[in-house]
């Protein structure tokens, strides 16, 4: 949570996609004097924004951001969203659309413990894909480099790119040192 917020400038709009239970969105509004919205769709995790004092709309991603003006936010989170959305490249352009700049973190399937389960014949089961394949709710997997073949597709700059593992920043081989894989995107 902690390297996230650091992306985030003091005193800025934040839109949190997929905010969960309103924990980043709170860290940031106590900690680095931050103001704005999560959307979520579950209802026990709206609930759970409301009694943190965390402003929430109760949104299906899926439906896009229509409702936003373009730069409405300084910057909009996806941490942990983008694997369980279909329209993953619209809602990636969306990021940055309504979003003077997007953070987005997911877990990366390239980190080497992954590679190794798949070496063994089997899906990976890991503290950031807890999941066996049948009951996951991610739809998709990726990995630190398929972001950033994606943000360029989409014609979007990678201002910033590194991996987390326990906590700490991975610069070197993020992508099969890490099993978090973070971008901060522009238009």
């Amino acid at each position: 949570m902690e390297t996230i917020a650091a992306l985030v400038p003091e005193g800025a709009r934040v839109l949190d996609l997929g905010c969960g239970d309103g924990a980043l969105l709170d860290y940031l509004q106590r900690t680095r004097g931050c103001s704005g919205y999560g959307i979520e769709i579950a209802d026990a995790n709206v609930l759970a924004c409301v009694q943190r004092g965390v402003n929430v709309i109760q949104l299906n991603l899926e439906e896009g951001l229509a409702m936003f003006d373009d730069a409405s936010f300084d910057v909009v989170l996806q941490i942990d969203t983008l694997q369980h959305l279909r329209n993953a490249e619209v809602m990636l352009r969306e990021t940055v659309r309504v979003g003077r700049v997007g953070v987005v973190a997911f877990p990366n399937f390239a980190h080497w413990p992954n590679r190794l389960s798949i070496l063994k014949g089997r899906m990976p089961v890991t503290k950031r894909l807890p999941y066996q394949w049948y009951d996951t709710p991610n739809i998709r997997v990726g990995t630190h480099a398929d972001l950033g073949v994606l943000a360029e597709r989409n014609g979007l700059q990678v201002q910033d790119s590194f991996g987390i593992q326990d906590g700490a920043v991975v610069r070197f081989a993020p992508n099969l040192r890490a099993g978090t894989s973070v971008y901060k995107l522009t238009r």
